[in-house]
């Protein structure tokens, strides 16, 4: 399972990139994500 991390330059996140966790990197759509699920 690839993640939205998989495109990253940060060499610490894309040591996890193959997670099995939908991780997102910081950014508008994320928080504008939680919000929308309010978490």
């Amino acid at each position: 399972m690839a993640n939205r991390l998989a495109h990253e330059t940060s060499p610490y996140l894309l040591q996890h990139a193959d997670n099995p966790v939908d991780w997102w990197p910081w950014s508008a759509e994320e928080f504008e994500e939680a919000r929308r699920r309010d978490v």
